[in-house]
């Protein structure tokens, strides 16, 4: 399985200390050179930037479609246009995208696309965790990701853990 993934969702996961996740749940991932860069460089001090330098299961790609890039980029950030392009490029099975029109336009060029929300259900189902409800908590409260309230009674809804 081919796996491409945008910024936050790394980010994200690993202010929570659920990075693992993504190799539980995919394997190995692929990152553009602009996710490396807002990663590694940019947030060098935040969690997730060490992981994606020294983790053997992420692996780091130059886009070569760069007109495909440069097209995305009049609506996206550097990270999304290069992780969307990847994606199609490579031909991946799954892009893990956060950000609403980098989804959106995912899903318009025909790149299937999964947010940190259907990972952490997913991951419960298939018992890699027991509950998603203090992850998805921490990841409002630490790390900053927002969830309005109808998602997130939808979520924690779907995974049987909305009392």
């Amino acid at each position: 399985m081919i796996i491409v993934s945008n910024t936050s969702p790394i980010i994200n996961l690993a202010n929570v200390d659920q990075l693992q996740l993504l190799n539980q749940l995919y394997g190995d991932i692929t990152i553009p050179q602009a996710v490396f860069h807002e990663i590694s460089v940019i947030g060098a001090a935040q969690p997730g930037a060490k992981e994606v330098e020294t983790l053997s299961w992420f692996s780091t790609s130059t886009v070569q479609n760069i007109t495909m890039v440069n097209s995305l980029r009049s609506e996206l950030d550097a990270g999304e246009a290069e992780a969307i392009a990847l994606a199609v490029e490579i031909k991946a099975d799954l892009l893990l995208m956060d950000e609403r029109r980098g989804y959106m336009k995912a899903q318009q060029l025909n790149v299937e696309c999964h947010g940190i929300l259907g990972m952490l259900i997913k991951a419960k189902y298939q018992g890699l965790i027991t509950t998603v409800k203090p992850i998805l908590d921490d990841l409002i409260a630490v790390a900053g990701f927002w969830v309005n309230d109808v998602l997130y009674h939808r979520i924690l809804q779907t995974v049987g853990e909305d009392n």
